[in-house]
């Protein structure tokens, strides 16, 4: 296992019953979403959040520069894939799902989320994880590497819950983007849960509403 990745946590009540592991998107951290937990209406819910901070990275389509990131992107229209990249932080992700366990949460407990590349790598890890999870929460997002996903598809997550939230005006992953990915998965006999907005790369409070109605039912 890698080295467990620095994570910024809340937990709404003491005695957690539920972990959510939230991944942010590229160049931000794990402060990102923090501010969203007290808006999803999970009073009298204890939940642990773990919000990890990327890995520093430098990030080809922008230049080089070094950044938090979960994987390189390559070039714009996210078709030339940083697979080994993917799969590192698949093994962060991993890391971090042991570590919830070895604190006495059931996989079944456990929800991976994450927006933009997090969602990416919360999709990619979530799918192919050896044991069953609660839930996948994916915004703004994409499946990584779908074409090696049959073969790697974890059989006790082929009914695990999805959710997919993406805004229709989106310039950084388009929504047609997302869109595949959605009919890829379901055409794989995945329940994807699709939810979309009138916005662009970002969250709204009517989607904050959707997670928060979802969470509530999986917690």
């Amino acid at each position: 296992m890698p080295k467990l990745l620095e994570s910024v946590e809340l937990e709404t009540e003491a005695n957690p019953h539920a972990s959510v592991i939230w991944l942010h998107g590229l160049g931000a951290d794990g402060n990102d979403f923090v501010p969203v937990v007290p808006e999803l209406g999970l009073q009298g819910k204890a939940v642990r959040f773990v919000f990890p901070h990327a890995p520093m990275q430098p990030v080809t389509i922008n230049g080089g520069m070094v950044m938090r990131a979960w994987y390189d992107i390559i070039d714009a229209a996210i078709r030339r894939e940083d697979a080994a990249g993917v799969a590192a932080s698949q093994q962060h992700v991993e890391a971090l799902i042991a570590r919830e366990q070895g604190r006495g949460m059931p996989e079944s407990r456990i929800v991976l989320a994450g927006f933009s590349q997090g969602g990416a790598i919360a999709l990619h890890t979530g799918l192919r994880h050896e044991g069953r999870l609660a839930g996948i929460l994916a915004l703004s997002c994409y499946l990584p590497l779908a074409d090696r996903l049959p073969a790697a598809a974890s059989a006790l997550n082929r009914d695990v819950p999805i959710f997919m939230g993406h805004g229709k005006s989106d310039p950084i992953v388009p929504f047609p983007r997302a869109a595949e990915s959605r009919d890829f998965l379901q055409g794989m006999g995945y329940a994807i849960e699709w939810h979309e907005y009138p916005m662009p790369h970002s969250v709204c409070m009517e989607e904050i509403a959707d997670i928060g109605a979802w969470l509530q039912r999986l917690v």
